[in-house]
């Protein structure tokens, strides 16, 4: 291929310092949208976040959001390009349709992560127009990170992550965005030598909300955060553990916050 930009530029080809362009700039496309979310992992329960900007006036907001229902046990929150997300979502809302019927039982969070990074190392690669998954391959990388979360009924609470590289991995606790590196530390710090973030799900949530309020040194309203959880208490109210994905109502939220402003 001749000029040294279209060559290094090539999604299948290294450049002489063995980097993959294509996939640097999916990682790159996560930071630009400027959604910071995180992911932590209690003792009977998990959680995920995100910022919530809602970029007009006359969007209504209801339909603008990052966190996502993907099986009646498993849900996730999606950072980066929110139209790259939504396909995502629909993919693994198949697999885990398709396990179900194949195995009679929900697609467990670890299965869910490896199929999807794999599919999105397929996305990193060429494949010849023979191949049986060329459907997959010769396509640019999805520029967003998948932070899956359930509660496992052999494992307990579940926390993985998938970059748009296909690499996958279960976490304490997790961070994607432009805030990443900051969230990290943060958590770090507060999860040294455990675990698992401990207390009830109150904690593990508000120690979610801190993280964000920390690193982007803004006081949040209810409206401008998403939270997504499992192992959390029943929506009705009722007593018990729903281990169930949801999203908690602004209702919810106000009152994390609230007492989160009460300890500080």
């Amino acid at each position: 291929m001749s000029g040294s930009a279209g060559y290094d530029r090539h999604i299948t080809i290294f450049s002489d310092q063995g980097r993959l362009y294509q996939v640097e700039y999916a990682f790159k496309a996560i930071k630009a949208a400027n959604i910071t979310s995180v992911g932590v992992r209690g003792k009977n329960c998990a959680v995920v976040l995100s910022q919530k900007k809602v970029p007009d006036k006359l969007i209504d907001p209801s339909s603008v959001s990052h966190v996502f229902k993907i099986s009646p046990s498993v849900g996730c929150v999606m950072t980066g390009s929110i139209a790259d997300a939504r396909a995502c979502v629909d993919r693994a809302r198949g697999e885990a349709a398709e396990f179900r019927y194949k195995y009679g039982y929900e697609m467990p969070c670890d299965a869910l992560a490896k199929r999807l990074a794999n599919l999105n190392q397929v996305y990193t690669q060429r494949v010849c127009s023979g191949d049986t998954i060329r459907a997959a391959a010769y396509m640019r990388p999805l520029g967003v990170a998948i932070t899956l979360i359930s509660v496992d009924s052999e494992y307990g609470p579940q926390l993985y992550k998938c970059d748009p590289a296909g690499y996958y991995v279960g976490y304490k606790a997790t961070a994607s965005g432009p805030k990443q590196q900051e969230a990290l530390n943060y958590l770090e710090k507060r999860l040294k030598n455990k675990e698992y973030a401990e207390g009830s799900w109150e904690d593990v949530v508000e120690l979610g909300i801190a993280t964000l309020s920390n690193v982007l040194s803004v006081d949040f309203k209810k409206g401008e955060l998403e939270i997504g959880i499992v192992g959390g208490p029943e929506a009705d109210g009722k007593e018990g553990t729903n281990t169930e994905f949801r999203a908690l109502t602004e209702s919810e939220i106000e009152e994390r916050l609230q007492a989160l402003s009460e300890k500080d």
